[in-house]
């Protein structure tokens, strides 16, 4: 389903995250999510509050402390036929998990000669907050774009992370889904009705005629307050947000450059 322009309300990141996620867990029960403190607790940033209660302990799973088994797990129960959310709730700790998803995830459907697929999705986080120091504050996205075989998001709004939540859900491919710690409250529109945002489709978040400003996740804010500036002396900048750097949609980047 494309995008939509049907009436919205005002969400935060989080909130949008959650919708989105307790939406596709409605419509498929094979849907289900497992990661650390991702029940009780709704994870470290309260992102999945509440979705315990309403689809119980089968279905949002506290997992011990070990990112490369639950991931493992995951590529293992997205094979024979659910469809896992992993929560890795710092993006630092995808280091644990480069074998399950680089080695496994991605390959797994070559591999076999198409016969298998790996239709899971890995959350988790990119960015620097909360005094968390060197090994909670990287911003390691670009790893996972280089890695055939898997899909890569980073949504900069309300609206992009909520649609783009759902197409990885739906997606049959693993998908990675990076989410900066900092936008978590950023409020902005979302549709109350059903939409989802597609793959390798870059969105022009402001338009311009002088230069192009290229920008993901919470750079995108960063860019459209540069551009506003620069409106200012009378440069027109564009701003444009590819979503997914894998697929990249690189037609759009050159046409606007």
């Amino acid at each position: 389903m494309p995008e939509t322009t049907t009436a919205t309300r005002e969400l935060t990141f989080a909130e949008a995250i959650r919708e989105a996620l307790a939406e596709e867990m409605r419509r498929d029960a094979r849907v289900c999510i497992l990661g650390e403190d991702v029940a009780e607790a709704g994870t470290p940033f309260k992102v999945l509050s509440g979705l315990v209660e309403e689809f119980g302990k089968s279905r949002v799973l506290d997992t011990p402390i070990s990112e490369a088994g639950f991931t493992g797990l995951a590529v293992g129960a997205a094979m024979t036929g659910l469809r896992p959310v992993v929560d890795i709730m710092f993006g630092d700790f995808i280091t644990l998990t480069m074998d399950q998803m680089v080695n496994q995830a991605a390959k797994v459907h070559y591999m076999s000669g198409g016969k298998w697929s790996v239709p899971m999705v890995m959350r988790t986080t990119l960015g620097a907050t909360r005094r968390s120091a060197a090994q909670h504050s990287q911003s390691l996205h670009a790893w996972f774009s280089h890695i055939p075989g898997l899909k890569v998001a980073l949504p900069s709004t309300p609206y992009d992370a909520k649609g783009l939540l759902k197409t990885a859900i739906r997606d049959p491919n693993p998908v990675v889904i990076f989410e900066d710690k900092m936008m978590y409250k950023l409020k902005g529109p979302v549709p109350t009705g059903e939409y989802t945002i597609p793959f390798g489709v870059a969105d022009v978040k402001r338009e311009g005629t002088d230069i192009t400003i290229v920008a993901t996740s919470s750079m995108v804010q960063v860019a459209l307050g540069a551009a506003s500036l620069l409106g200012e002396i009378g440069v027109s900048a564009e701003v444009i947000d590819p979503r997914t750097t894998w697929p990249l949609d690189e037609r759009a980047l050159v046409e606007s450059a």
